[in-house]
């Protein structure tokens, strides 16, 4: 089964919607080098992992300026998980696992395969997105999702699809692209930074689809 990942959580209000909508996993932004208003200071980002559930999954997003800057905040924020955009290279990422002593997920564009291709034996998942030309994801756009199966079926890791996904189209991506996980941020929203709790569930139950093996 796909699993899911609402994104860009800030209040406890929506932290609670996201865990009893059955999601997997919240991801938590902070430092990022893009203007969201889904981003926290680190300390919130404390607070709100703290806050979670047992069996929710917490992810910290960040574009950290430094691979020691990304340790750090791994260190503060004691997420499950460290979702990490920007240029890093193999190096950086075989770094912040070694030093964080947590799992990191690498955020690359869906258009830069051998990018990809490249972190697929360092990273421990590999998240695949719409994004900016600094790397910051949260675009709301869509991508290829047949080249999108073409990578889940070539790479080794977890891969976790995300750019434009809302719960109108998110059973059909996991259909096309047969991905580990899901991840939506702005496509279950009312307004910037603030989840619909409706579309919450709805997301996590239309992301409920079996694909094949």
């Amino acid at each position: 089964m796909v699993r899911s990942k609402i994104c860009g959580v800030t209040t406890e209000a929506d932290l609670r919607a996201v865990s009893e909508a059955g999601a997997d996993a919240v991801g938590i932004v902070t430092e990022v080098s893009v203007d969201t208003p889904r981003e926290v200071a680190p300390d919130r980002a404390a607070d709100l992992v703290a806050a979670a559930p047992p069996f929710l999954s917490t992810v910290l997003v960040t574009m950290p300026d430094s691979p020691s800057r990304a340790v750090e905040l791994a260190g503060a924020v004691t997420p499950d998980a460290v979702q990490i955009h920007g240029g890093f290279d193999v190096e950086d990422v075989r770094y912040v696992r070694r030093e964080a002593r947590t799992d990191v997920i690498t955020a690359v564009d869906a258009a830069d395969i051998a990018r990809a291709r490249a972190h697929d034996d360092v990273a421990d998942a590999v998240l695949i997105d719409s994004t900016t030309d600094s790397g910051a994801g949260g675009t709301g756009e869509t991508h290829d999702w047949g080249a999108a199966a073409d990578l889940v079926d070539d790479l080794s890791a977890p891969v976790v699809l995300a750019g434009g996904l809302t719960p109108e189209n998110v059973a059909e991506a996991a259909r096309t692209v047969g991905p580990y996980a899901v991840d939506v941020s702005s496509g279950v929203e009312r307004r910037g930074g603030e989840k619909d709790h409706e579309a919450v569930r709805a997301f996590v139950r239309n992301a409920d689809v079996e694909v094949p093996a």
